[in-house]
């Protein structure tokens, strides 16, 4: 029996991605799918949570409750669409839901999505909270996938893979050692605007972004954000780039501020493969923002001498990538092996992540 279950909750809060993987061959084997949409309200709550200077510790356990609940629907949903039950899955990997992520050296992060619960309800052992182990051995705690990208995509020509999430991260491959940070806002700025300002929950292929014009001097602005210079290892989340950090001009339309908000996407991820990623080569995209083709179109111009694809091309579905990944991660841990690496989170060494809450 080599078959994991990963789930997802990514910084976009629109949903959890539930996946059956087979780890039977050297390149694992998606055997079913599932995204649960989120409600309007529990978005809403996510997002709240993540942005607020305090909150109330009820609301925090009940969210936390709330996401764990969220986690065993998931897994009942995406076993009946493969017509498994829960004996036939080895165990769960849960990335659980973000609330913070501060960068080290003081850093922390923090998931909710009681695995206890997990475990108990789904009746399959969970492997969950990653990240502070990482941490803990003076590391970043993220990007996580990168060991995954490095384990299922390595090339011997020059490869990069650019997730665009809510918040993008890119890895470069290399034969000796590979390198994986976060960019900077891949959709949920974007995103954030589309809900607050259009009633829409994304700007569907880019196409009022398309229609707009980029506001230079705002984007210029923008783009003098420290983060995007700051050395690596770096990594971020929504408490940096979020609405409220930047400064938006009233004057513009909705359809400029979309495209400026876009053009920062493509220019920070720009700026990202220009200071540590290959000089020409492989950019193989996965997330949400593949769908965006007018995004896809201006990292195409902005890196002309990349060859843009996606994952899909190498066998693994862009849009489930991520919680591929945290099954990948749960494997590794219940074998033993690590499931960092050091040099994109800076730790102090490779370390076994996450904890494992026993079915029974």
């Amino acid at each position: 029996m080599t078959k994991y279950i990963g789930l997802m909750s990514g910084t976009s809060a629109d949903g959890m991605d539930a996946v059956i993987v087979d780890f039977s061959s050297d390149h694992p084997t998606l055997i079913a799918a599932h995204g649960c949409a989120y409600s309007a309200r529990e978005r809403s709550q996510l997002r709240e949570a993540a942005l607020a200077d305090s909150l109330a510790l009820d609301t925090i356990m009940q969210l936390d409750r709330d996401i764990a609940a969220r986690s065993v629907e998931a897994i009942q949903q995406v076993l009946d669409q493969a017509g498994l039950g829960v004996d036939d899955i080895i165990a769960v990997g849960s990335h659980g839901h973000t609330l913070r992520h501060r960068s080290a050296p003081a850093g922390y992060s923090w998931q909710i999505g009681d695995p206890s619960w997990i475990a108990e309800h789904a009746g399959i052992t969970c492997v969950a909270d990653f990240r502070r182990r990482d941490i803990a051995a003076n590391g970043e705690g993220a990007p996580l996938l990168p060991a995954f990208h490095q384990a299922v995509l390595n090339s011997t020509t020059p490869r990069m893979i650019l997730n665009l999430g809510g918040i993008g991260n890119l890895t470069v491959l290399r034969e000796q050692q590979s390198l994986g940070f976060d960019t900077g806002p891949g959709n949920a700025l974007m995103d954030d605007y589309c809900q607050q300002h259009l009633n829409m929950a994304c700007d569907l292929n880019g196409e009022r972004a398309r229609q707009g014009r980029v506001n230079n001097r705002l984007l210029g602005q923008w783009l003098r954000d420290p983060y995007f210079r700051q050395p690596t290892p770096k990594s971020t989340g929504r408490e940096h780039f979020n609405l409220k950090h930047f400064s938006l001009d009233a004057s513009l339309s909705h359809d400029d501020i979309l495209a400026t908000l876009t053009e920062l996407t493509a220019a920070s991820v720009g700026l990202a493969v220009e200071q540590h990623g290959h000089g020409a080569g492989e950019l193989l995209v996965c997330g949400g923002g593949v769908h965006n083709g007018y995004l896809m179109q201006r990292l195409q111009q902005r890196l002309p001498g990349h060859a843009i694809g996606n994952t899909a091309d190498f066998g693994i579905d862009p849009d489930w990538m991520e919680a591929m990944g945290f099954a990948w991660l749960a494997y590794q841990t219940l074998q033993g092996r690590p499931g960092n690496l050091p040099a994109v989170t800076g730790a102090l060494g490779e370390r076994i992540l996450g904890g494992i809450f026993l079915a029974s």
